[in-house]
């Protein structure tokens, strides 16, 4: 990138790149959403996504953790009560143990992250030493993913609940508040960035930022695809059905 954007040209190329890379298209999710996959393979997904949701509040407190600017930390905060919840609050992190332990899987099993495919470890993991390690301009670029969230979850709550009998609306209380929630985080994030990036290199580092957490979310359903579609080939200690599910 040579010239620096302009601060609506940087969102342009901010939404033209989640068109074309948000994990949307990616051929498992178009699976799980069009009630193609069988109950196994929506746990499989629900285990291992449990550890993306587990992680994001540390994600967002190491981000807090060494940001200066109060304004930011404030509104930065508002994602560790939707995650962890507050008195009387159940948070996002319980109310996805609702999915999984509606699909009959063990809570322990899933919270102790035993079971999850080794790729979904490695990408989380990654995901979250960017936010700790980068800049805090990538770092708030990094969530920028959540422009395209509302969408899918949208599309998510209305594919399984036509497609799949052991899917009911209260096993899928995660996604009602997510998609306000979303928005609300990602408009901030997204005018913060635009107000914060000036030079060429500083608009590059957001685009590719935002390129890296896509390839996050698509390495993720990749390791699913693969272990629990085709070929098949579950690694060892990842998360076996049980023959009365499968």
């Amino acid at each position: 990138m040579n010239d620096a954007l302009t601060p609506s040209g940087l969102e342009a190329r901010l939404r033209d790149l989640l068109e074309k890379r948000y994990h949307n298209l990616h051929p498992f999710h178009r699976m799980l959403h069009s009630g193609q996959c069988s109950k196994v393979q929506v746990q499989a997904w629900a285990l291992n996504r449990y550890y993306y949701q587990a992680m994001v509040p540390l994600k967002d407190a190491s981000l807090i953790g060494r940001c200066e600017d109060d304004g930011l930390r404030r509104e930065w905060r508002k994602r560790l009560e939707d995650h962890d919840g507050d008195e009387g609050r159940p948070g996002g992190i319980e109310r996805w143990l609702k999915l999984t332990d509606g699909l009959g899987l063990d809570r322990e099993a899933v919270t102790s992250t035993r079971l999850l495919l080794p790729a979904t470890r490695f990408a989380v993991q990654a995901y979250v030493h960017l936010v700790r390690e980068r800049s805090l301009l990538e770092a708030v670029a990094s969530c920028l993913t959540e422009l395209a969230s509302p969408q899918i979850i949208t599309e998510r709550m209305s594919g399984m609940l036509a497609h799949y009998d052991f899917i009911t609306p209260e096993i899928m209380s995660y996604f009602d508040k997510r998609p306000p929630q979303a928005e609300r985080d990602a408009n901030f994030a997204l005018e913060w960035v635009k107000q914060h990036a000036h030079t060429p290199e500083q608009h590059q580092a957001v685009v590719d930022t935002l390129a890296f957490k896509c390839d996050v979310l698509w390495c993720m359903l990749d390791a699913l695809h693969y272990s629990y579609v085709t070929p098949g080939l579950i690694p060892p200690g990842a998360f076996v059905p049980k023959s009365s599910d499968a």
